[in-house]
């Protein structure tokens, strides 16, 4: 069965002047249009694609990838706005409607906002909507402490960022805890921290157990950086006294932190000390 606004495997069926029709074996066939056919695609061949539907509500494959697909949130610009609606680039050749029924607050041109995609059950189109909460928190949380998991940054808090957990659930990462840049709309890795008892759920972008030392020596020489101007003349050779007087830590925990940091592009590792970038 072909699933709308996700990706099908399907097996091409015919080919035609204007493309080829694909099929799903049980009686569908959908036109894939010349610009998206694979160059070696032939009759009898399997062509993992993307349904959507045209301006007149065809069925249409393509090869194309959008950024998000039915089910999931996702960060969009606003192309236009007109009186049906805002229309978002979604990554195909057909802009997604954002009817404004789905729109908490007008949207603007050239904005962007975090957007659920789903099938309209009354038109059966693919459309979006800014009203995410109903699409979160509807079944229970199941994770466990320090389980990994995606995120998508959604809005900021006066305690932190909330976050979409998996597509599934929202959780919170505390400020006080975020040791690098964070965007609105931006994917990351989280782990959990813990599920309270309301069902609320924290998270850090950081593993738990023995990476916390690390993670706090890392803002702790982040923190002196700034206050030194941007350099510390500590190096892997310094003596371990001078290293634990400086930033209160090992010279162990300051080589890991060090690294750590280089890792993230966060600094520059000079012959004479350490640099922020």
């Amino acid at each position: 069965m072909v699933q709308l606004g996700k990706y099908n495997v399907l097996e091409v069926a015919r080919e035609v002047e204007f493309g080829v029709y694909v099929t799903d074996g049980e009686g569908v066939e959908i036109l894939m249009p010349s610009r998206y056919v694979p160059a070696d695609a032939k009759v009898g061949d399997s062509v993992r694609c993307f349904v959507y539907q045209d301006s007149e509500a065809r069925l249409i494959a393509t090869t194309e990838h959008p950024y998000a697909t039915v089910g999931e949130f996702v960060s969009l610009p606003i192309k236009s706005v007109n009186n049906v609606g805002a229309f978002a680039d979604w990554g195909t050749s057909k802009e997604l409607l954002i009817p404004h029924r789905e729109q908490p607050k007008e949207m603007e041109e050239g904005r962007r906002y975090i957007i659920y995609i789903y099938v309209d059950e009354v038109s059966g189109r693919i459309a979006g909507t800014a009203r995410v909460d109903k699409y979160l928190d509807n079944v229970p949380a199941t994770y466990e402490q320090n389980e990994e998991v995606d995120v998508l940054v959604w809005k900021p808090t006066p305690l932190g960022y909330k976050v979409i957990i998996e597509n599934k659930h929202t959780g919170l990462i505390y400020k006080n805890q975020i040791f690098q840049p964070v965007h609105i709309g931006e994917h990351l890795k989280a782990w959990v921290k813990s599920v309270r008892d309301d069902e609320k759920i924290d998270l850090s972008l950081q593993p738990l157990g023995y990476r916390q030392a690390i993670v706090s020596a890392e803002a702790q020489v982040l923190k002196a950086l700034h206050l030194h101007d941007g350099f510390l003349p500590l190096t892997d050779k310094t003596d371990p006294d001078i290293i634990a007087e400086e930033l209160q830590m090992s010279k162990k925990n300051f080589k890991k932190a060090v690294g750590a940091l280089y890792k993230q592009q966060r600094i520059q590792i000079m012959d004479d000390g350490i640099q922020l970038k």
